[in-house]
């Protein structure tokens, strides 16, 4: 099915794609929809023009690289300016402590129950059984693993050199190479220094808070062109790697998307409907736009900006918040990640035939959790720390090798639910925190906003 219509030159597949930009621009235009409805269409339109398409739809692959491109390019600058800002809002350097405890509490108490759920999905699905792990990919493909894994291998470094590392020797460099520690520890003690030294209300205090209202403004520039760039992503993922692939691990994606469900739903909404109080409708439509911004990236980097502008503008939570609590949560925050780490740990035991006691559960679950906290925020990175939670209870490297290079080739289709889940944590923390450190405006978070792309319902 898919390349078939182009094969027959029913329709060239450009013609398609600058139709669906054309309805996407005339669903603005004429029926005022508001980004995150566009987003959400693109996503479909791009999926069936892939699909249908085949590898032709991989052609339109640039326009979405050349979007990731551009909220890329805020990330830096948007953790910089509304951290300095944040910190500057307190007014009490002393806030950072109660808010920065709070926040890692929280998230490491939701990446706990994301492992435990993930090794439930696991032992219900049962999703490695009766799988030949042994018959994965190709030499090549195994090659590339191996290749991939030995890089990440020389790459570590120890907890002490990974706290050293947080403190930027340049900060100027730091920046430039995307450190998101970095860039916030070294963000924080300015701001510090600028209330310390009395400029909050100066002109450099001045300037940094204006500087963040143009950052926050740039972004809503920029995801103004989320639904081009999403049809772009779609087209190519499902043009590339079709949904064919996913039939011999499809209880693998069931299991994992099921997962990911109700951990949104209970862990998340619990957060917002039973220890804050608010609404958990409001909540999650206000966070659409970085929910669909995340599942078509595969990048909780990349989606930060549009999570920054959405929690302030949409949810009301102070910028100190927002701009605080959301980049460390990109960072650290991976219960997209947890669930899976558990979830291929089920899959790979079942797979290789290992029966499972109750401490090797208990191995996995910490495993799992730790090497969450370390993975990067772009795509397939969880992927490759399968192999340190696989080792806890027996699988050999080259099994785990084997057991990754059958699920690389659809990760991505994966990795795209993990994202959204991460990105939902991140938003989640951010408003609990923000609840209890009275910096929401609970008229903003319960109201509509009326701005063009923030107006969420």
């Amino acid at each position: 099915m898919e390349g078939s219509l182009e094969g027959l030159g029913l329709v060239p597949f450009w013609v398609v794609t600058l139709a669906a930009f054309a309805g996407l621009y005339f669903l603005k235009s004429l029926f005022h929809l508001p980004l995150w409805a566009r987003v959400l269409l693109a996503l479909v339109a791009g999926g069936v023009a892939g699909y249908f398409f085949g590898e032709v739809a991989a052609s339109v692959k640039p326009i979405g690289d050349a979007f990731i491109y551009l909220i890329r390019m805020l990330i830096v600058p948007l953790i910089f300016t509304t951290i300095v800002a944040g910190v500057i809002a307190m007014g009490d350097p002393k806030r950072l402590g109660s808010l920065g405890a709070r926040t890692i509490i929280l998230y490491l108490c939701t990446t706990v129950f994301a492992v435990t759920l993930g090794m439930f999905s696991g032992i219900f699905f049962k999703p490695g059984e009766g799988v030949d792990y042994q018959a994965a990919g190709s030499g090549e493909a195994q090659a590339a693993i191996v290749e991939r894994l030995e890089k990440a291998a020389d790459a570590e470094r120890t907890p002490v050199q990974q706290i050293l590392d947080i403190i930027p020797q340049n900060p100027i460099a730091a920046m430039a190479n995307g450190d998101i520690l970095a860039v916030i520890f070294f963000s924080i003690l300015f701001g510090v220094a600028i209330i310390a030294a009395r400029e909050g209300d100066g002109p450099v205090g001045h300037v940094m808070e204006s500087a963040a209202e143009v950052v926050l403004k740039l972004t809503g520039f920029i995801m103004g062109l989320a639904p081009y760039g999403v049809f772009a992503l779609m087209a190519w993922v499902l043009g590339t790697q079709g949904l064919a692939i996913l039939a011999s691990l499809a209880k693998l994606a069931i299991a994992l998307y099921l997962a990911c469900f109700l951990h949104m739903i209970l862990v998340y909404g619990g957060l917002i409907r039973f220890i804050v109080g608010l609404p958990v409708r409001r909540f999650f439509g206000g966070i659409l736009d970085a929910m669909s911004t995340a599942y078509s990236t595969a990048s909780s980097s990349a989606t930060l900006p549009v999570t920054i502008s959405n929690v302030n503008k949409n949810l009301g939570v102070e910028k100190s918040v927002a701009g605080s609590v959301l980049p460390l949560g990109a960072t650290i925050n991976m219960d997209g990640t947890s669930i899976y780490l558990g979830l291929v740990a089920l899959f790979a035991a079942q797979a290789v035939g290992i029966d499972l006691d109750p401490g090797q559960y208990v191995a996995i679950a910490f495993t799992a959790t730790a090497a969450s906290v370390g993975a990067a925020g772009i795509p397939s990175a969880s992927l490759f720390l399968a192999v340190a939670v696989l080792a806890t209870f027996g699988v050999t490297q080259e099994q785990a090798v084997l057991i990754i290079a059958l699920i690389f080739p659809f990760d991505r289709l994966l990795d795209m639910m993990r994202t959204m889940t991460n990105v939902t944590g991140d938003a989640a923390v951010a408003t609990t925190v923000a609840k209890w450190e009275g910096a929401l405006d609970e008229e903003v978070f319960r109201g509509e906003t009326k701005e063009e792309g923030e107006a969420l319902v």
